[in-house]
């Protein structure tokens, strides 16, 4: 399984930016989608999941702010991101997984999370 991902951006504290990941190869039994981000400085960190039935899981930090989706007939899942803040600004790296949505969450690091996609910077400026 390939992932790419793309959107990234340099945008201003409240404002909006959308992330895209398309995913190739052998997708059949992906079950999760999801992205991580890792600050400079900092480990990498959970941000949202979604499973194929459409549950989804945030992490504290960007529940109400950010809505991770899915097309699974296009293999791609988006993030959109509202109301971004200066502690946003990381690399933003998407996740498949073929295991349960709550696997993925529980990895606060990804470390075990089956596939990467390379990561797209998002920027925001206070």
């Amino acid at each position: 399984v390939q992932l790419q991902a793309s959107g990234g951006g340099l945008v201003q504290a409240g404002g909006s930016l959308r992330l895209s990941c398309v995913a190739s190869g052998r997708t059949l039994n992906i079950y999760t989608m999801g992205w991580f981000r890792q600050a400079p400085g900092k480990e990498r960190e959970f941000v949202a999941a979604i499973a194929s039935g459409g549950q989804t899981k945030y992490a504290d930090s960007v529940k109400g702010r950010f809505t991770i989706s899915r097309d699974k007939s296009q293999h791609m899942v988006y993030l959109q991101m509202s109301s971004l803040k200066a502690e946003d600004t990381a690399v933003y790296y998407c996740a498949a997984d073929l295991r349960l949505i709550g696997i993925v969450e529980s990895q606060k690091k990804g470390d075990d999370v089956d596939y990467w996609g390379k990561g797209t910077q998002v920027t925001v400026s206070s």
